[in-house]
C-alpha cells in the first residue's frame, strides 16, 4: 500500500473543507492509505494543483462561487489528461442528474454525512489506486 493518498478539496467555504477533512479522518477505510489534503478555494488553484500532478481524488463543492464544482468537474474532465476521479458535493439528492452532466464519478449530498462520504471517497481511492499500481 502507498504511504499516502492525496485528495484535492475545492470549496470557497472553509467550513465545507473542514467537514470533508473531518469526515475523512486519517483514512476513510482501513484498506486505503492515509489521506493528505490539498485545499483549494479558487479555480486557478485547482487547475494549478492538477497540473502539478499527484492528486488521487478530487472533492468538489457544487455550491462554490463563482466557479461551481459541477462546472469545474466538467472542465477538468475535458482538460486534464488522466483526470482523477471526482466526488461531487451536491445540495440536494434531486441534483444527482447535474452530477451526471458534470461527469462526476460519485456524488454525495451536503452537508456531509461522514459515513456516506467516507464510503464514497474510499471507493474512488480503491479504484484509482488499483489502476495506478
Amino acid at each position: 500500500m502507498r504511504p499516502n493518498a492525496t485528495v484535492l478539496v475545492y470549496s470557497d467555504d472553509a467550513g465545507t473543507r473542514e467537514q470533508v477533512r473531518l469526515a475523512t479522518g486519517r483514512r476513510p477505510a482501513p484498506d486505503v492509505p492515509p489521506v493528505e489534503f490539498v485545499e483549494c478555494a479558487t479555480l486557478p488553484a485547482v487547475l494549478g494543483a492538477l497540473e502539478k500532478g499527484g492528486i488521487d481524488v478530487c472533492v468538489l463543492d457544487g455550491e462554490t462561487a463563482p466557479a461551481g464544482g459541477m462546472g469545474v468537474c466538467r472542465q477538468i474532465k475535458d482538460e486534464i489528461f488522466r483526470c482523477p476521479p471526482v466526488l461531487l458535493l451536491i445540495g440536494r439528492p434531486q441534483d444527482a442528474w447535474l452530477a451526471t452532466w458534470s461527469r462526476a464519478d460519485a456524488a454525495v449530498t451536503h452537508p456531509v454525512d461522514p459515513v456516506e462520504f467516507a464510503a464514497a471517497l474510499a471507493a474512488l481511492l480503491r479504484e484509482r489506486l488499483s489502476i495506478a499500481s
